[in-house]
């Protein structure tokens, strides 16, 4: 039986190809494992999950019908419980427009915290700011609305002045910001003032909206008050400001309330 030789050369071939084989595989799988790596990285990089962890807002977070919750909106057709008082009034340590046995001079403590920063910030934009009035009781906004109504009738007083039993001002959650010379007090004019102007620009990032702005009357049902002051808390007030919606009622999509039930 003869034997087959195969020839050195044709070894050494076979050989050298199967190495090349084996390192173009390795070279390839490298390349691509590294492409896979960099594209998972990418995509764990742009998880939309990851991304909005920090910006989601929920809009669930506090009610807007309970009574004490931040969020409660109060307007003219959606008034307070008969008789409400909120149960944790207390003068709070800032500048006052009246002596602290006053009614007026009461604030809601869950709000108190930011109201004293936002103060003490004003200060140090050399703004001095100043509590004009708080907390009111059904009766004292009686009081209030019928002397309007007798000045200027029932129509005109509606328009800034809330019917005794629908007043944010009973919430304990709203205040009046004036100044120490009381310039443009209750105006409109106070927009222009130095202390209504900061609080145009800063107001939010303590967790307080102008509840009454301009131009939405017809949302509100009052005349545009930049002195009136409602605390929703930081993320309500932040979001608020970053969407660009002015309102509670048009933040949580709820009929205007121009006129009263």
């Amino acid at each position: 039986m003869k034997k087959f030789l195969i020839p050195l050369g044709i070894i050494l071939l076979i050989v050298a190809m199967y190495y090349g084989v084996l390192k173009f595989q390795d070279v390839f799988g490298e390349e691509n494992s590294s492409a896979t790596d960099q594209n998972s990285q990418q995509t764990t990089n742009q998880d939309p999950a990851n991304q909005t962890d920090q910006e989601f807002f929920d809009s669930m977070l506090y009610s807007i019908n309970e009574p004490a919750s931040p969020w409660w909106v109060v307007n003219k057709t959606r008034p307070l419980p008969s008789g409400y008082i909120p149960n944790d009034l207390a003068v709070p340590d800032v500048k006052l427009r009246l002596g602290e046995s006053q009614e007026q001079m009461q604030f809601s403590k869950q709000a108190t915290a930011d109201l004293k920063s936002m103060f003490e910030a004003a200060k140090l934009d050399n703004i001095t700011l100043v509590f004009g009035s708080g907390y009111r009781s059904e009766a004292l906004q009686r009081q209030f609305y019928n002397s309007y109504v007798a000045k200027d009738g029932q129509a005109a007083a509606d328009t800034y002045s809330a019917r005794p039993g629908t007043s944010e001002h009973q919430t304990g959650l709203s205040f009046d910001a004036t100044n120490a010379t009381q310039t443009c007090h209750l105006e409109i004019c106070f927009y222009s003032q130095p202390e209504g102007a900061w609080l145009k620009e800063n107001a939010h990032s303590y967790g307080f909206i102008i509840r009454y702005p301009d131009g939405k009357q017809a949302i509100t049902g009052y005349q545009y008050e930049p002195w009136h002051m409602r605390w929703v808390g930081k993320e309500l007030a932040a979001e608020m400001k970053k969407s660009g919606v002015s309102t509670l009622e048009e933040f949580f999509e709820l009929p205007a309330a121009p006129d009263y039930l």
